[in-house]
């Protein structure tokens, strides 16, 4: 069986089709959402999802947050003693999945389909799959996460005749996609976003304003990584608050603040919160409108919109999207669920699922794809200029070629450098790979030509051949080593340790998400409310010393029913 997961920046999922649908699985907590976090205990064990989410404010310097939008850098994230690479982060997060899957399937999991940003690039996409490698799954598909929300609501909506846009904002990454479902086929026209905009950076805008209004030092506080997680989860939780009240309280006892103690006590308004939001929702607009450009559309143009991702709960975000289209969005998929379900959908089409036998999916190219070349100018050699072969917006799988010619007499090699983006200077765009193309016969400049194939498969993958034609000898780019790519070797001895590591019982992990939580909570407690918490937590620790089963189940649910009920407006 082929799963789809959705790897997300602050949640992930995993799901499968059904015969009536595609499903998401619960984890070991029973929910269906995972966050992407890992932690390290100080004995070594390493907690992903729930627990270790919960202890990014009590142990943020042994905790690993948003480290999705690392993806493809050569970044190492300390966490406790001990360094990762964001792929083999994402690992633990797919391996857990997997346990997940296999549990509530009752068989082994092998292969996933799973969903990147469609911003995310070929070394980003790379990575994603490295990830994959190294927690055990094979991962032969990576669809873009509009593109599995636009599947999932073409599912339910195949035998209609619409142009829809999916306007997708997670955690830390945005895309907006716009698509037509024509008889059964999903033309997915234009892509366009943002890889480094979502819900995180409202939450960290709101901690700004925050620490403005206060008068504390923000540079000092981002220094301080456990005072910077305590404000910045509180700020969240703001954040999340305003989607349906109009006022929310960010209050943080004994913020340790440049040395000092403070006691931190604010009231947000929606209103005050979204004048800090206005440069981030300029940041929604552009794309949007750019995606409406490509498509050769006008908001007009556009019968549906779908929101996607949990940001868009925001009622700016809404408010925002009413605003382009002139229509109040369409929210019948769960917005946190809708790219899972569509991963589901795509591992369906994989494996030839009946209940999909009817329905073909098209994507785009996110970004142009092209070479640097050099040119002349009022007899100046201008070097560095970027040659698209590939466009954005062409529908993909895709093979373009373009013709090239020697600049110089008797030159007897070239070095071909791939770049994507979408600015006339190279340097402005990013680098893929290089490769030096040898033995061109000698003759003078221009007398050589060279032709440069592009070839763009569904999964975002380039392969570039290169041609000399007077001679018909070929070369094919192998991308050179960049960064965050790993090698084979680095992937299997990546695996090894993977497997080395020694992972928290995962039937154990209610008892220490309980734990946690419970922890969490209590830092940010003072008062009568703290003392009642306090003695939860001691009976929770006395029933887990008992060893007897009803005793904790009792305890823990009497424990978190109390977490839920402190955790509200204070």
């Amino acid at each position: 069986m082929i799963v789809g997961i959705d790897l997300g920046t602050t949640f992930s999922l995993v799901a499968i089709m059904r015969d009536d649908g595609p499903v998401v699985l619960p984890n070991a907590l029973g929910a269906n959402l995972t966050p992407s976090a890992v932690s390290v205990l100080d004995g070594g064990d390493l907690l992903v999802g729930e627990a270790a989410r919960a202890r990014a404010t009590t142990h943020p310097e042994r905790t690993a947050l948003v480290w999705k939008r690392d993806m493809g850098t050569s970044r190492l994230w300390r966490v406790g003693d001990r360094s990762f690479t964001p792929p083999e982060l994402s690992a633990m997060v797919l391996r857990s999945l997997k346990a997940d899957a296999e549990a509530a399937l009752g068989q082994p999991i092998e292969e996933a389909v799973v969903t990147v940003p469609a911003y995310f690039d070929e070394t980003q996409r790379r990575a994603t799959r490295d990830a994959g490698a190294i927690a055990g799954l094979r991962v032969e598909r990576i669809i873009n996460e509009p593109t599995a929300a636009a599947l999932a609501f073409g599912l339910h909506e195949r035998h209609r005749e619409m142009r829809a846009v999916v306007f997708d904002l997670g955690g830390g990454t945005f895309d907006v996609t716009v698509l037509e479902i024509i008889e059964g086929v999903i033309e997915i026209q234009s892509s366009a976003g943002d890889s480094r905009l979502g819900g995180e950076d409202f939450a960290e805008a709101l901690a700004a304003g925050v620490a403005s209004r206060l008068s504390l030092p923000l540079e000092t506080l981002r220094t301080e990584p456990r005072s910077w997680a305590r404000l910045l989860a509180a700020c969240d939780e703001a954040k999340r608050a305003l989607t349906g009240a109009e006022t929310a309280r960010v209050a943080l006892p004994d913020l340790s603040v440049d040395g000092r103690l403070r006691n931190i006590d604010a009231t947000i308004t929606r209103a005050e919160a979204e004048v800090l939001w206005a440069p981030l929702l300029d940041r929604l607009r552009a794309p949007t409108l750019r995606a409406l450009r490509d498509a050769g559309l006008g908001p007009a143009d556009v019968g549906e919109v779908l929101l996607v991702g949990g940001a868009t709960r925001m009622p700016c975000v809404i408010r925002l999207a009413s605003q382009i289209f002139d229509r109040v969005p369409d929210r019948r998929l769960p917005p946190d669920e809708a790219v899972a379900l569509g991963a589901a959908v795509q591992a369906a089409l994989k494996q030839g699922h009946a209940a999909v036998e009817d329905v073909v999916v098209t994507d785009v190219a996110p970004f142009t794809l092209g070479i640097a070349v050099a040119a002349q100018f009022g007899g100046q050699q201008i070097r560095g200029m970027f040659a698209p072969i590939l466009e954005r917006g062409t529908v993909i799988p895709a093979s373009r070629v373009k013709t090239f010619e020697t600049m110089a007499d008797n030159q007897k090699e070239i070095l071909v450098e791939v770049f994507q983006g979408e600015h006339a200077s190279c340097e402005k765009n990013r680098k893929l790979g290089s490769y030096s193309l040898r033995n061109i016969p000698p003759g003078p400049a221009g007398s050589q030509s060279i032709d440069v194939r592009f070839s763009y498969d569904l999964n975002g993958l380039l392969e570039v051949d290169m041609t000399i034609l007077t001679t018909g000898l070929r070369e094919t780019l192998v991308v050179e080593q960049t960064p965050g790519r790993l090698t084979a070797k680095q992937i299997a001895d990546a695996r090894k340790a993977l497997e080395r590591l020694k992972f928290h019982p995962r039937e154990a992990l209610p008892n220490t998400t309980a734990m946690a939580r419970a922890d969490a909570l209590y830092v940010e407690l003072v008062g009568p409310a703290r003392d009642v918490l306090g003695a939860a937590i001691a009976n929770f620790r006395a029933a887990l010393d008992s060893q007897v089963t009803p005793m904790i189940d009792d305890a823990r649910a009497a424990l978190l029913a109390l977490v839920d009920q402190l955790s509200g407006p204070r």
